[in-house]
């Protein structure tokens, strides 16, 4: 699709102002993009930028050179989701097993997007590769005309946007404080030191205990020796 017509698209729709220009174009979201993330979603939003026709296909290209394990669609009203799958030249080795297979290509089908509209499409996923900086959607989006956007340029460093950038999703750093799972880490180390502060307390007051038991003692024979002398 043109530059051109992609501007009056949005200009007909008048439901994209030059403030968010960005969102013209095929993006994906995850609700957690840290490296080796499990059990979250991603999103792919697909906005509708012409005026006189519906999106009527989506077709989503999933990298396999750092995949994305255990993909399930998430049903949309009025859609069907084809799944295609994979061989992997590197199986991936997880926890569970060793993975030799992986999700390539989803597409949607059956439903429409009309003009000035947009649709969501979710995709579970079982875990994100921990050893890719960004995973690159390239998307194919079929219009009711027999127009095709192919959002399946790449962006390089030091340049300018492509007019039909593929949808980028940046993988960032896992927080310290979670573990692989998103969970919070062993608690293990933490008992141990309270338990190290209690048995210091107690030695402490042990010891403090025993002087004062000292310490009275030697005033009741101090007392005794007194009481005798008085007396002789």
């Amino acid at each position: 699709m043109a530059v051109g017509s992609v501007g009056a698209g949005l200009a007909a729709a008048g439901v994209l102002t030059a403030t968010g220009a960005a969102f013209a174009h095929v993006t994906v979201h995850a609700d957690n993009a840290a490296k080796g993330a499990t059990d979250g979603v991603l999103t792919f939003r697909v906005p509708n930028e012409e005026s006189g026709a519906d999106t009527t296909k989506v077709q989503v290209v999933v990298p396999t050179d750092h995949p994305v394990l255990s993909m399930l669609v998430t049903p949309e009203a009025g859609w069907t989701a084809q799944v295609t799958t994979t061989k992997l030249k590197t199986p991936v080795k997880t926890d569970d097993g060793t993975i030799s297979e992986a999700v390539s290509e989803i597409t949607w089908t059956g439903g429409t997007i009309k003009p000035g509209q947009y649709q969501d499409f979710h995709v579970a996923y079982g875990q994100l590769p921990d050893n890719a900086d960004q995973l690159t959607f390239k998307t194919l989006q079929t219009y009711s005309d027999g127009e095709v956007a192919r959002w399946i340029e790449e962006s390089h460093p030091g340049q300018d946007e492509p007019a039909n950038p593929a949808p980028v999703l940046n993988l960032t750093q896992p927080s310290p404080q979670l573990s692989k799972s998103g969970t919070q880490p062993s608690a293990s180390t933490a008992p141990k030191a309270s338990a190290s502060s209690s048995d210091s307390t107690a030695r402490g007051l042990g010891i403090a205990g025993l002087a004062v038991g000292v310490l009275g003692v030697a005033a009741a024979a101090f007392a005794v020796r007194s009481a005798r002398s008085a007396r002789g």
